[in-house]
């Protein structure tokens, strides 16, 4: 048994401040994707629970709000300082619940330490303006009045974390909204409950009062959905499928409460044809499979310049087929399991797609046998057509599509053609030409030179159209999960 897994390999719920069970003794199986075989026992909530966990919440609204900012602020970073302790049992316990990578696992918890540094600062800008009143004519008496705004808590929060990155995604809800004065129910992903229960350990030790942070687990239909629909709840922050999250919205808008969506991408990383070939090959290795390319922002489409392609193609194919893939708490491991056997089905039936289409596939197209676990070879493809299921369709795996291009426009049109809006690369010497290119790409982020895969977690970060709404990034989700009052005084009635 791993540290951070209960010793009896069952694990409870955090409700109120308190451990609790599941109502029914409901529990499903945490499976180790490295390996094949159950981690522990990840409990079930009741849909009773789960209302309960908003309850709690909610009854400790007032109270948290109030609790001065540099008292939260203390608490952050106080949070912050735990994780860093426990840097290696989370590390471990990432690797082995969702198959990251050691080394990148060890990376997640940094970053999500530093999230609630980010929170805590934040704290101290999280606040309004002044107007001059006298510059407007009506109301009659503006001479007299003084007119400021303040931001307030908006209310319960619920945050809903993906697989993938199931601390660090996670934190970047919590953090947030403790910093901004709201209580918070996190339903953190099945696949990884014991990475989210272990935060809460330590938010409880850093002094969040009881019912401000509450843990429950379980599938979206009913338990997500009691959340999102329990009239106690007044934001659902969300990063998961496109599916899922227009399902939130359509729930939460029916009681006007909002929302913070962070969902799909098909990422196109554009090559011109004077990029700097060996560079722009190592940012596509990475865009495409860090993390076994189960990240949003993956490069899933690698439109080329025709005149660069076949060395592109060449050189992604050999560093694709030279990549060590193994187990994730393996120190050399560079390209861990996908997440389960629904996922290698998914890219299976994507490469063979892209085969009958007359697709090339220059690395990979297979799975790995390492044991039980569920791996899958860095596959690169060449001539993929735009009607491809891995063009069209978030592979969400370790796959590379290339697809050529003979125009600038030819590019845009292709890298623009599909719903998604979430992150994109371009790549070339001319900056000028690059940055010409990126203001033409619909996205939340276009990075030049740079992987799609490129976040600082300070800085706004979210997609377009079926990509998300609104912001994360600590400053921006903080906003979000606030209030903007209006307040007038008038200095001439006394």
């Amino acid at each position: 048994m791993i540290q951070g897994v209960p010793a009896d390999g069952k694990g409870q719920l955090w409700i109120g401040g308190a451990r609790l069970p599941p109502d029914g003794d409901r529990y499903a199986p945490v499976v180790d994707p490295s390996t094949g075989r159950t981690l522990a026992e990840a409990p079930v909530a009741s849909v009773s629970q789960a209302r309960a966990a908003v309850e709690a919440a909610a009854g400790a609204e007032e109270g948290w709000g109030a609790v001065p900012g540099h008292r939260r602020a203390r608490i952050l970073r106080e949070t912050a300082e735990r994780i860093r302790v426990d840097r290696e049992t989370l590390a471990v316990l990432i690797a082995s619940e969702v198959g990251k990578p050691i080394v990148e696992a060890r990376l997640e918890v940094d970053r999500a330490a530093s999230v609630f540094e980010f929170a805590a600062e934040e704290i101290r800008h999280l606040g309004g303006e002044s107007f001059p009143a006298d510059a407007y004519e009506r109301p009659p008496g503006n001479e007299h009045r003084f007119l400021f705004t303040i931001r307030e808590p908006v209310g319960v929060v619920v945050a809903i974390g993906p697989f993938n990155f199931p601390l660090n995604l996670l934190c970047h809800k919590v953090a947030p909204a403790l910093a901004a004065g709201n209580p918070v129910v996190a339903k953190p992903t099945s696949a990884a409950p014991f990475t989210a229960l272990r935060l809460a350990d330590h938010l409880a030790a850093a002094g969040v009062p009881p019912g401000v942070a509450n843990v429950v687990v379980g599938p979206g239909d009913p338990v997500g959905d009691a959340l999102v629909e329990h009239p106690g709840t007044r934001l659902v922050t969300f990063t998961g499928s496109t599916a899922v999250g227009r399902s939130i919205a359509e729930k939460a808008a029916r009681a006007t409460k909002r929302v913070i969506l962070e969902m799909g991408g098909l990422d196109p990383f554009v090559v011109l044809e004077d990029a700097p070939l060996g560079p722009t090959v190592e940012a596509a290795v990475r865009g495409a499979f860090a993390y076994s390319g189960q990240v949003c922002t993956a490069s899933k489409r690698f439109l080329v310049d025709e005149r660069v392609a076949d060395a592109f193609a060449k050189q992604l194919a050999e560093r694709a087929a030279g990549l060590r893939v193994g187990p994730a708490l393996s120190e050399g491991t560079e390209v861990g399991p996908v997440i389960d056997r629904t996922a290698l089905e998914r890219l299976e039936g994507m490469v063979d797609d892209a085969r009958a289409r007359s697709s090339s596939v220059l690395a990979g197209g297979e799975r790995r046998t390492i044991g039980d676990g569920t791996f899958y070879a860095p596959t690169v493809l060449d001539r993929v057509p735009e009607a491809a299921r891995v063009v069209r369709e978030e592979p969400f795996g370790p796959i590379a599509p290339i697809l050529r291009f003979r125009e600038v426009d030819e590019a845009v049109r292709i890298a623009n053609a599909t719903d998604y809006g979430l992150q994109a690369s371009v790549f070339t010497r001319d900056l000028a030409r690059g940055f010409a290119l990126a203001k033409r790409i619909r996205a939340g982020g276009v990075h030049v030179n740079d992987p799609t895969t490129l976040r600082w977690d300070a800085l706004p970060f979210g997609g377009v159209r079926a990509s998300g709404l609104g912001r994360e990034g600590l400053r921006y989700a903080m906003q979000e999960m606030s209030e903007l009052k209006l307040i007038s005084v008038n200095y001439a009635a006394g």
